[in-house]
């Protein structure tokens, strides 16, 4: 498939997990891909593994957490590219901790990461997008914006990416740009891997309990939500925008 023949994508949290993927998956459909991530090194590495396969790449170092370094990377991209078609914002961290003992630092880390980046991502890339009538977001949110235990840093800011989708599809809609999130539930990726470690487990033995919790029985790959993502990113999804998927497998 080439549905991003031609377009521009940026991926914020790119290096690995969900956010490598999905940069993967973009740029195997034909578009030129921005892999974002804190570390500039493991942004250009993870870029040229994408680019070995024929792809047009480029990684960029960037703290999306910071307004500034957020608007001089889309002014990169532009300036190398021409344009800004499709923003994933995938960036977060987790800093779990029951209420008692989660400190006003660990919840700021979150909300920050999680949430006011996008807030910076969206702002920034909605000045390309505006003038030229045409983008799309797609927002990572989590099933855990329903609760979870021990993530109370967390669930606010996947909860607040909902609202703030759904707000940007209200506000950008008549310019062409459609806003929707995705919410992952249980996925294999490095940041499960520490919740395990976390809680006294390992990876395999808490992917297990996870996938007896889920109806098909067992946890994603980080590959199945970037097909959801490049799905929303698509002009397939042209007249889906508000929403927020909640890829889980089966779990209520």
């Amino acid at each position: 498939m080439t549905r991003f023949a031609g377009k521009v994508a940026v991926v914020t949290g790119a290096a690995q997990g969900i956010g490598a993927a999905t940069a993967r998956r973009l740029a195997d459909e034909g578009a030129t891909v921005v892999v974002v991530d804190l570390d500039a090194g493991r942004a250009e590495v993870a870029a040229a593994e994408i680019g070995a396969t024929g792809a047009t790449t480029l990684g960029l170092g960037c703290d999306v957490t910071d307004g500034d370094a957020v608007r001089a990377a889309v002014a990169r991209v532009v300036d190398s590219f021409g344009r800004l078609d499709v923003l994933v914002n995938n960036a977060g961290i987790t800093r779990d901790n029951l209420l008692h003992k989660m400190s006003p630092a660990d919840w700021n880390a979150v909300l920050t990461t999680n949430l006011t980046s996008m807030f910076h991502c969206c702002q920034a890339a909605q000045e390309q997008m505006v003038p030229q009538r045409y983008g799309r977001i797609v927002n990572l949110s989590s099933r855990s914006a329903l609760g979870n235990r021990g993530q109370a840093n967390y669930a606010a800011a996947k909860a607040g990416v909902q609202g703030l989708t759904a707000t940007l599809a209200i506000e950008l809609g008549p310019f062409n740009i459609t806003v929707n999130a995705v919410a992952p539930g249980y996925v294999a990726t490095a940041m499960t891997a520490a919740t395990a470690e976390r809680v006294g487990s390992t990876p395999a033995e808490h992917q297990q309990w996870a996938a007896e919790q889920t109806p098909l029985r067992r946890v994603a790959q980080p590959a199945e939500i970037a097909a959801v993502v490049a799905f929303l990113a698509s002009d397939d999804a042209s007249y889906v925008s508000g929403q927020t998927l909640y890829v889980n497998g089966g779990a209520r």
